[in-house]
């Protein structure tokens, strides 16, 4: 089976090769578009609130949210504090930041494989900003409609959260005073770790934009089909596609909010090495994210119709 499997890889891999070598101006084209998405987008919106995330985790965070609140949140999720402090983080920070703050959790012992398994389902959250100035404002040119998919995206993963809460709550790790580092050490470490989680966004961003591509190249697919490969692949420029199509306002905004709640391949690839080498499972992610995409798409349905 692995042989069939390293076979059908390797084909794959130098199919892939030849495409490069004949479409090479193409692939620079795309390098230089992945390189801009990535600067003018990514590490602004990324950068800062990577590091932010690690120092909240290094200086437990989740001991100093009023209890009352941070019992509710538990109670209604049925998680650990610890997994209530990786839901907060990554309704702040943005994908993949919910797949590094398990990890970096689970390094550290504050969650079970098991907890770890379920959080990657409902914390899936795009980054505000991204959604609210580059989609709302850039691409869609309307702030309206950037709140609409805000409001569906992050409502489908609370709904999913409560739907899908264990029957017991996970228990709690005593963080108290534990290896707590000086600020100076922690905000090296976080610099450190962001730069390396922003090298492995960069390279499957490039990569997934190569593919599409070259797909769309290949078997010269019409805007429509260029754009739902693209969303598939890499939602960014799918994203961005879809802001010049032909379509009512409407059915941009359930599109949007369905191919941010899937969040493209490159994303999927990107969670999947930040939880590698551990027994923590892919398809607790995958199956959080093909619910929260039907979802999300009901609810901005909804969401407009109310709102407009």
């Amino acid at each position: 089976k692995n042989k069939y499997k390293n076979i059908i890889i390797i084909i794959i891999t130098i199919i892939l090769f030849i495409e490069i070598i004949i479409n090479n101006k193409l692939i620079y084209k795309t390098i230089n578009i992945s390189i801009d998405i990535w600067i003018h987008s990514l590490i602004p919106s990324l950068f800062p609130f990577f590091i932010i995330s690690d120092i909240l985790i290094d200086y437990n965070i989740i001991n100093y949210i009023p209890i009352k609140i941070k019992y509710f949140l538990c109670k209604l999720f049925n998680i650990s504090n610890s997994g209530l402090t990786i839901f907060l983080l990554s309704m702040l920070s943005g994908f993949p930041s919910n797949a590094r703050n398990t990890r970096t959790m689970y390094d550290k012992n504050l969650i079970t494989t098991k907890e770890a398994n379920h959080i990657l389902i409902f914390t899936h959250f795009s980054n505000p900003l991204f959604i609210l100035t580059t989609i709302g404002v850039i691409f869609l040119n309307n702030y309206t409609l950037g709140i609409i998919i805000l409001l569906s995206h992050y409502l489908s993963n609370f709904i999913i959260g409560i739907i899908l809460r264990p029957k017991i709550k996970y228990k709690d790790k005593s963080i108290a005073n534990k290896n707590i580092p000086n600020i100076g050490i922690s905000l090296t470490n976080s610099i450190k770790h962001a730069i390396d989680t922003l090298s492995l966004i960069f390279g499957t961003l490039t990569i997934f934009l190569i593919i599409s591509s070259l797909i769309i190249n290949r078997f010269n697919l019409n805007i429509y089909n260029s754009m739902l490969i693209k969303g598939i692949l890499e939602i960014t420029m799918g994203l961005k596609d879809l802001s010049i199509l032909n379509l009512s306002p409407i059915y941009k905004t359930i599109i949007s909010s369905m191919l941010i709640s899937f969040g493209g391949l490159s994303i999927h690839m990107q969670v999947i090495s930040l939880i590698i080498n551990t027994p923590i499972k892919y398809k607790y992610f995958l199956q959080g994210r093909l619910y929260q995409t039907i979802l999300s798409g009901l609810l901005s349905y909804i969401i407009y119709n109310i709102i407009l």
